[in-house]
């Protein structure tokens, strides 16, 4: 059995149950969003809700507590929901630029019964030097947006803008300075042997 508890709803406090572990991790198996909306079976009452936090162990990777707060079906909750970017950026492909994603996570109310595990960001049409933001993002009508709409989600960035990239070029001619040099010297060094051996002639 995993220990665990439930927060009740209109602050009714929490309560503390225990569920057959075999059971849960089967209900569990295939799930990868952190808000995982379940049915528990609480003394014959059936109640809906949402996983918050699960503690495994860390050895074995187990679970060994999970705890629930209890949400009606038909009011919605407010979630964190990962971001994906999906796609070749336009600027990256034809550009040569550098696709940077500055938001990796979205503030959303939605009912329990819609909770996406992630949304997937199309970036395909992004150009050099342009930027998307969280106002521009169409994630349907099940979902009300609460992150600021002036949020820049991902950017393509020219690569002279690229914190690294001038560095890299600097060091890749520094690198390739002595070679030249070496070369240089080399000809010369033969030249004066040449210019030797001609007045011995």
């Amino acid at each position: 059995m995993i220990p665990g508890s439930v927060m009740k709803m209109n602050k009714g406090g929490t309560e503390l149950i225990k569920l057959p572990a075999h059971a849960f991790m089967m209900a569990m198996r295939g799930r990868t969003g952190k808000q995982v909306l379940v049915t528990l079976d609480m003394g014959g009452t059936e109640v809906p809700a949402l996983l918050r936090e699960m503690q495994n162990d860390v050895l074995k990777g187990t679970p060994i507590h999970v705890d629930f707060s209890e949400v009606s079906l038909s009011q919605k909750v407010r979630i964190t929901v990962p971001l994906y970017l999906v796609g070749e950026a336009k600027g990256v492909k034809i550009g040569g630029g550098v696709l940077e994603q500055t938001l990796r996570t979205i503030d959303i109310d939605v009912l329990p019964t819609d909770i996406p595990e992630k949304f997937n960001v199309d970036v395909s049409a992004l150009g050099l030097d342009q930027t998307l933001f969280v106002r521009d993002l169409n994630l349907g009508e099940k979902y009300t947006v609460l992150t600021r709409g002036e949020v820049p989600v991902a950017v393509v960035k020219a690569p002279d803008d690229v914190p690294g990239a001038a560095a890299g070029a600097a060091a890749a001619g520094e690198a390739a300075a002595p070679e030249v040099i070496k070369k240089g010297k080399e000809e010369e060094a033969s030249s004066a042997d040449a210019a030797k051996k001609e007045a011995k002639k």
